[in-house]
């Protein structure tokens, strides 16, 4: 085992996520044997004031495919394709059925440094070096409701390769009352819920870590860790150093310029934050000032207002600037 820093043992509130079907996991996981997986998904900018990566994509379903699979294999969550292919039958897309892909990306609002994670978006953002424009993307599994990951600014303080899993008393309390006992200290293994590897933030108890289940992976599935896929949290772990700076944000809606063009993207936000967010404009005219500055544009505001009431996660041109 790896350490790069020496730290009390972890006593985090990552949980195994309840048990589904065990026809839909033998289907996911014959599924995952056969289809190659995308380790990272990286983008360089094309202009230094674009805040849009990507394109959306399309593949024709397979007579054994799922939706699932078709994500982890794309490098995209559970929510994320479902919310683009709503119509699709999640277990039998069926032989020929068109999925779209909604690999395409506007970024959270700046600073780019480091990790940003968006949780509504369920989607983590690695900068590694602003200067050259590249952006490395994954999706993630989030907090249920009531063990919703804090919104803050931190740092990578540890990284842990074939970490164990201490967890806390509230945790083992909650698994006894289910039926299902816990030890006080979970081997690396197949039943450790934290993977092959971990990064521990400067907020106590919270990890991005990797997961013995990953079709929860763009689902809120844990007590407020961060789950990657397997492939991403090893591509992550060997890229992302002691000390990168980590931004934990809330941005449902976000808007994007690609060249003389804006866009907006929507997100469902969180349950219990629907007082913030439903319907309201107010953030997306926010993001708009500060994306424009001093510059013109013209924007298409009924556009926008269904966009968020779709919030598809798609984005979508909304306006233009007006040449001066």
């Amino acid at each position: 085992m790896t350490v790069h820093r020496t730290i009390p043992p972890y006593r985090s509130y990552c949980r195994p996520s309840r048990s589904w079907s065990a026809c839909c996991f033998i289907a996911l996981a014959f599924l995952l044997a056969v289809l190659p997986l995308r380790a990272t998904i990286s983008f360089t900018l094309e202009q230094p004031t674009d805040t849009l990566v990507g394109a959306t994509r399309t593949v024709i379903a397979r007579h054994e495919d799922t939706l699932p699979g078709i994500a982890r294999a794309n490098g995209l969550g559970f929510q994320e394709i479902k919310l683009a292919n709503p119509d699709v039958d999640t277990w039998l897309p069926g032989q020929g059925t068109e999925i779209v892909l909604p690999t395409w990306y506007v970024l959270p609002e700046p600073p780019h440094i480091g990790l940003v994670l968006n949780i509504p978006e369920m989607r983590l953002y690695y900068f590694p070096a602003p200067e050259t424009g590249q952006v490395i993307t994954h999706p993630i599994g989030i907090g249920r409701q009531g063990w919703t990951t804090p919104y803050i600014n931190t740092r990578i303080i540890e990284k842990k390769n074939r970490p164990y899993w201490h967890p806390p008393e509230s945790i083992r309390r909650e698994h006894a009352e289910q039926g299902e006992p816990l030890p006080k200290r979970v081997p690396p293994g197949p039943d450790n819920p934290l993977g092959e590897y971990a990064l521990r933030l400067g907020l106590p108890e919270y990890l991005i870590h990797g997961t013995n289940k990953p079709y929860g992976i763009g689902m809120r599935v844990s007590h407020g860790c961060i789950r990657l896929y397997p492939e991403n949290i090893e591509s992550l772990y060997q890229q992302v150093a002691l000390g990168a700076p980590v931004r934990i944000i809330n941005q449902p809606y976000k808007v994007g310029r690609r060249g003389d063009k804006l866009y907006l993207e929507a997100h469902p936000y969180l349950e219990e934050d629907a007082a913030q967010f439903q319907g309201s404009l107010t953030g997306v005219v926010k993001s708009l000032i500060k994306i424009t500055g001093e510059n013109g544009y013209e924007i298409d505001w009924k556009l926008a207002q269904s966009v968020i009431d779709k919030r598809d996660g798609i984005p979508v041109e909304i306006g233009k600037l007006v040449e001066n």
